[in-house]
């Protein structure tokens, strides 16, 4: 009994220590990232992750159901697109052809209503309200300097760094995109309980605006640009700039920080469902109306889905940009196979949202689920 309490007492002793070399180190948030993500068995973000985490709502208001097309659901999906759909843990695979449902499964006990996490799609929703902002005169221009919003970037290469850099993903940061790793930032990102901290850390260390590299702390800083120049939360303006007008059939949640700071993790975690992901899509497609409405300006779209930087010509400003034969394609992307795939000439939307993209980097440009999930869609629709 006595060797038992010694043990228990030592056991003790280490973990404590080891909790103070966590706050002592600045890396305390590997306690939430422990006790959300890796106690509950995964090596990384969730589709349901949401759950653990604070959230701010982003209200819908009247909702404007996508309409069935008149071939609703008349083909099944092929075998190839059953095969990876098993294989991947799709939970959501919807076809919109002409602006009408065409196809939609779901699977995984998931359904048209239920939330998953958006991952990085929310990036393209970040890049948007930067076009709101402009268009409502908050922002001068793409040109406009970071440091005219974040005193915290006004010395050295940061002086030069622009809004446009931002959402083109060329601000020549010190950020480490590994999300694998429990001690890179972005994972400190997605745990740390003051985003603004973190970001404000960050060194400008190459000269901005020349190349592309993919960064999520990029989208995190435009949107604390976006806040101060707007003077709104976030996820108010989502709400009042798109959720709402573009007819979300649900409310979602956007994951902040947490409850004290109140940033949204800007670069990903909106928890929606397919159809209404594919609401942004559609206003991208119609060059930023919707309904008559222009709720984007037309000539910020045609921007954002052409490649800033022509090494570079699968990356737009917050969209991503492919050619498949004679069809051009762009998308939002999220961690894990969440995708919105828009074909403009073919008036075709593709939304797959799922648990994983199987088998290749996480961070390569295009893994090889993307073309077979387009490539199913079209031959689903050949079959008509």
């Amino acid at each position: 009994m006595k060797f038992l309490k010694s043990i228990l007492k030592w056991i003790l002793i280490v973990f404590v220590l080891l909790i103070a070399t966590l706050y002592i180190t600045d890396t305390d948030y590997l306690i939430k990232a422990v006790r959300t993500i890796y106690l509950k068995g995964y090596s990384t973000a969730y589709l349901e992750d949401y759950k653990e985490f604070d959230n701010q709502v982003v209200e819908n208001g009247t909702p404007q159901p996508w309409p069935n097309h008149q071939d609703y659901n008349s083909v099944k999906e092929t075998e190839a697109l059953n095969k990876i759909n098993n294989e991947n843990g799709t939970i959501a695979y919807v076809i919109i052809k002409n602006d009408s449902i065409w196809f939609e499964n779901y699977y995984d006990g998931f359904d048209e209503n239920s939330k998953s996490n958006s991952f990085s799609m929310a990036k393209s929703y970040v890049s948007a309200m930067l076009g709101k902002a402009l268009m409502q005169g908050h922002i001068k221009s793409l040109n406009q300097p970071v440091s005219d919003f974040l005193p915290e970037f006004t010395e050295g290469l940061a002086a030069k760094l622009t809004v446009g850099d931002l959402s083109s993903m060329a601000s020549g940061t010190d950020w480490d995109e590994a999300y694998y790793s429990p001690l890179s930032i972005t994972t400190r990102a997605y745990f740390d309980d003051d985003l603004d901290k973190v970001i404000n850390g960050l060194k400008v260390v190459k000269e901005p605006g020349q190349s592309y590299t993919y960064s999520s702390g990029d989208t995190q800083m435009l949107a604390m640009v976006i806040e101060r120049a707007t003077g709104k939360k976030l996820y108010d303006y989502l709400t009042e700039s798109f959720w709402k007008p573009l007819g979300s059939e649900n409310a979602t949640l956007w994951q902040v920080d947490s409850d004290d700071h109140d940033m949204v993790k800007a670069y990903c975690c909106i928890a929606s469902n397919a159809k209404d992901f594919a609401r942004l899509g559609k206003l991208y497609k119609d060059h930023g109306k919707w309904q008559g409405k222009q709720l984007l300006d037309s000539a910020f779209v045609a921007k954002s889905i052409k490649p800033r930087f022509p090494a570079s010509p699968e990356y737009g400003y917050g969209w991503w940009l492919k050619n498949i034969d004679d069809k051009e394609f762009f998308m939002m992307r999220g961690h894990l196979g969440q995708y919105v795939i828009v074909e403009p000439n073919d008036n075709v939307i593709i939304v797959r949202l799922g648990h994983s993209k199987g088998p290749g980097d996480a961070l390569a440009t295009f893994t090889p689920d993307i073309f077979t999930y387009i490539e199913e869609a079209y031959n689903m629709l050949n079959k008509k």
